[in-house]
């Protein structure tokens, strides 16, 4: 039986299979939304995917599966991601990949990440329920990171950084 969604129902079915499933293409998404009763062209879901911001990252077992960026409002701490990682696994797995540098100045931590991650990493960061930074604010390439304590932002900076073994500019 098909079911007829408005946009938005069936953005939120997208986004929780996404959430759910390691997709690899638009035709497996395609199939898990037909057994979910939800039938969609290739058109309409290209450009759901689009206007969901859904991303490709690479995968632990190195393959390229879609991913939301994060979303804005109150945090629910993820206990494991799809992949039965914590978020904290995932903060580090995620870092390793897409963390090219953490600068802090005063509660303030200016992360920057390839072209389109900064995101994906903001989420990962905010899912990690790290008790010392209050928020994030991403960008395309970058991410505004704030940290509770006034002159913490070094430490955050710093804490970032070890996920990835690596040193800030000025170390």
């Amino acid at each position: 039986m098909t079911i007829p969604l408005t946009k938005a129902a069936r953005h939120a079915k997208i986004k929780e299979l996404l959430s759910r499933h390691a997709v690899r293409s638009q035709p497996d998404l395609a199939r898990l939304l037909s057994e979910s009763g939800v039938e969609v062209t290739q058109a309409t879901l290209s450009r759901d995917l689009d206007e969901l911001g859904a991303m490709k990252l690479r995968a632990d077992d190195g393959s390229l599966i879609y991913a939301m960026p994060g979303e804005g409002g109150g945090r629910i701490p993820l206990a494991r991601t799809g992949t039965g990682e914590t978020p904290g696994a995932r903060l580090r797995r995620v870092a390793e990949e897409l963390l090219v540098s953490a600068e802090a100045s005063a509660n303030l931590v200016i992360v920057r990440t390839p072209p389109g991650a900064a995101q994906f990493l903001a989420s990962a960061i905010d899912h990690a329920d790290w008790h010392s930074i209050l928020g994030t604010v991403a960008g395309d390439d970058t991410i505004l990171v704030i940290s509770r304590d006034p002159a913490g932002g070094a430490d955050v900076a710093a804490a970032l950084l070890k996920l990835t073994e690596r040193r800030s500019a000025g170390s």
